[in-house]
């Protein structure tokens, strides 16, 4: 199968930047009568393109066959919450919000963060293509418009409800096969003097600590903070300021103008960013070469640690069944053989199976039952928070283990 062209620029792409073999969907879980069925695997193959240099993943999945039936909700994170609300905060305050203004949240999940301004009664409306999360957010009192974005749906939303003065995409830029078209829909939807805010997880970061686990199948870009900027220039859309934050592995928040609004001045941080990314080579295609060298030393080193302990006849059980676990999980070929269980807050995974490992799901409680030697902590992101919050498991020698970017046990 030939790689297809680039997203962002069309042009051939050719040069591997990591394969990761086949693997299923990330969040299918299944239910016991599904595991005599066969399942789908897809390749996991990301390519870096040597025009524009955006890492990307071809869309061998439409969004639609993703999104029809999501279990994700971003509410069962308590850090999460968190880090929303602290948000919210900031920028009432940076753009002065209030009655008269609209805010609009692409990929709003169930309502995790609009429910924020809700509270401050600022108008606002969640843009989500998952009916069955998107119910849950209506009913916790914010709009939800259930449709996937672009250009088309941007248009239908001018003419329905105007435009946004702050528009927000959360860990959804990375998520959209048709980048270009995204974009566009972005700049239709914004006021002339309105401002887009965007997280999403750095590429720089991903390749500095070995996050190959954030690599599945619905994430079709890997964004550096360069390529961002491109891509939002060739839409009439300037960065004006840049922040680098924790979540995921090292995330970046990224705010945008019309290119023509000259009331909001470029920052400092868009300079010093650009500065770090070109002294760690990420403008340069051999950078983005050695990756997969590095990936299969953590492979090793995991399986290792998990083989070691069995032979001692110590128990391992998993946190979390999140999408980046079970890439872990399929690539390395972790099975209930090294891993006994794993265990997940949302009600909506536990009693299923993970996709293509078929490890059972249990609700958080199974450990204390249980009581394991090691708990491995899939959601690497939420340590400090998890390790807190089962910080019970020392009681009877209980460990913690983490798998990026290397095993650490704690």
């Amino acid at each position: 199968m030939s790689a297809g062209k680039c997203r962002l620029c069309a042009q051939p792409l050719q040069h591997t930047f990591i394969d990761l073999g086949m693997s299923p969907l990330c969040e299918t879980y299944l239910t016991a009568e599904q595991l005599d069925y066969a399942e789908n695997f897809y390749p996991l193959h990301t390519y870096v393109c040597e025009h524009c240099l955006l890492v990307q993943l071809r869309e061998y999945v439409a969004p639609k066959d993703i999104y029809h039936e999501y279990p994700y909700f971003s509410s069962y994170s308590d850090s999460w919450l968190a880090h929303a609300q602290r948000y919210c905060d900031l920028v009432l305050k940076r753009f002065m919000l209030n009655q008269q203004s609209l805010v609009m949240e692409i990929a709003s999940n169930d309502g995790y963060l609009l429910q924020n301004f809700v509270k401050q009664q600022v108008p606002c409306l969640g843009i989500e293509p998952a009916a069955n999360v998107a119910k849950v957010a209506v009913a916790h009192g914010v709009p939800t418009v259930v449709k996937f974005f672009g250009q088309k749906t941007a248009e239908y939303l001018v003419q329905e409800y105007g435009k946004a003065d702050l528009l927000i995409g959360n860990n959804v830029l990375a998520h959209v096969p048709e980048l270009r078209d995204f974009i566009s829909g972005m700049r239709t939807l914004l006021k002339p003097s309105g401002v887009i805010t965007m997280e999403f997880p750095h590429l720089q970061k991903l390749i500095q600590e070995n996050q190959f686990d954030t690599i599945y199948h619905e994430h079709f870009s890997y964004l550096s903070f360069h390529v961002t900027q491109a891509a939002f220039a060739l839409h009439g859309l300037t960065i004006f300021d840049v922040e680098q934050l924790p979540t995921h592995g090292g995330s970046l928040r990224i705010y945008a103008k019309h290119s023509d609004n000259v009331v909001l001045s470029i920052a400092d941080s868009v300079a010093t960013l650009c500065m770090q990314e070109r002294e760690c080579g990420a403008d340069q295609l051999s950078s983005y070469l050695s990756f997969e060298n590095q990936v299969c030393e953590t492979k090793w080193k995991l399986l290792e640690f998990l083989i070691e302990a069995k032979r001692q006849g110590k128990t391992v059980v998993g946190y979390g069944a999140p999408g980046k676990g079970n890439t872990l999980l399929n690539y390395c070929g972790i099975r209930s053989d090294l891993l006994t269980y794993t265990v997940d807050r949302s009600p909506h995974k536990q009693g299923k199976f993970t996709p293509g490992t078929h490890i059972a799901i249990f609700a958080p409680e199974h450990i204390f039952a249980t009581r394991p030697d090691y708990v491995l902590i899939l959601p690497w992101n939420l340590a400090d928070e998890i390790s807190q919050q089962m910080a019970g498991i020392r009681e009877w020698g209980g460990k913690f283990v983490v798998p990026i970017p290397a095993v650490r046990v704690f």
